[in-house]
């Protein structure tokens, strides 16, 4: 039994060093192939892995003396604060308003604009309107927000047009009941021709033959979008609306942060925002952490859901 034992631990220790020789043969040969590799895996871990030692103090008393290490525990008190704030109804409403109102009408421009471009006959004219439709996504976030400022300022080309047709100058970007439209509305002018390369990728893989078979039994166009194409995307818009579900609670706060103003704060601030005026402005490290992390709590949880839903009843998933 003993040298049976022996016999099988040598062979496996020379199975694996012919299997790590074999590895380290093929790194080196296409070191190029891993170097691209590592470079996303280092910004994954640097950026996402090795800042969740930080979130500790979400439960700390955190200071600067003491660090994150040294700082006292303070267990749930931060969690217990914001959930007895007066301020949490106001900002988890505009939050998932805002959040699902950006969702669901903005993922109807990109299928619309795919499929519209998929029929089209001239070359010239597609390769057109998806190069005008896809440049306002390499404009910042910035510079899109000052074009809206000065567009819907009371003395902007917008204004100026309502009056000239005997209206009265409207507060655009001070109108609490707006904000929203506006947020929205700007930001599928800038990602609808981003997101429709998507749907255009899937539409263009849908085999000619399909479409063949449904002009011979006499369909229209109306019908083949219908019955050929639609299928074809749903998958794909349920993958991409299970990561936007992701995204609901957790939403950036920099176009909102620029649009924001006194005057539209009630339907303006949002959880990410308030984090930044809690954590970055009045330095309340602990109490924003907190926040912070109960909001990737609840994100993950909504993906998880969606996700399981999407599966149980359309049987697309992401795992």
């Amino acid at each position: 039994m003993k040298n049976k034992a022996a016999t099988g631990a040598k062979f496996w220790t020379t199975d694996r060093q012919k299997r790590l020789k074999v590895m380290r043969k093929g790194i080196i040969k296409h070191w190029q192939l891993y170097f691209v590799i590592a470079l996303p895996l280092v910004h994954l871990v640097m950026f996402r892995y090795v800042p969740m030692w930080g979130s500790q103090i979400a439960f700390k008393n955190y200071s600067f003396a003491g660090g994150i290490s040294g700082s006292p525990w303070v267990g749930f008190r931060h969690f217990q604060n914001f959930f007895r704030s007066y301020q949490l109804q106001r900002l988890i409403t505009n939050t998932i308003g805002l959040s699902l109102y950006s969702i669901f009408l903005g993922m109807w421009p990109p299928i619309i604009l795919a499929i519209s471009l998929n029929y089209a006959r001239m070359k010239w004219f597609k390769k057109g309107v998806q190069l005008i439709t896809y440049m306002p996504y390499f404009i910042s976030t910035v510079l899109v927000v000052g074009i809206l400022q000065q567009l819907l300022s009371l003395s902007g080309l917008v204004n100026q047009v309502i009056m000239s047709m005997g209206g009265k100058a409207i507060q655009f970007l001070g109108t609490p009941s707006m904000f929203k439209s506006i947020y929205v509305f700007s930001d599928i002018w800038k990602i609808t021709g981003y997101n429709a390369v998507v749907y255009l990728a899937v539409l263009t893989s849908v085999s000619p033959e399909l479409h063949e078979a449904a002009i011979v039994d006499g369909a229209n166009i109306a019908q083949r979008i219908w019955h050929v194409d639609v299928p074809s995307i749903i998958p794909t818009m349920v993958v991409l609306l299970i990561m936007s579900c992701g995204r609901v609670m957790s939403m950036g706060a920099e176009k909102v942060l620029l649009l924001q103003n006194q005057l539209n704060m009630q339907t303006s601030d949002i959880i990410s925002t308030y984090v930044y005026r809690i954590g970055l402005v009045s330095m309340q490290y602990s109490y924003s952490t907190a926040i912070g992390l109960f909001q990737s709590v609840v994100s993950l949880m909504l993906l998880v859901f969606v996700n399981w839903i999407s599966g149980k009843v359309n049987e697309t998933s992401l795992w």
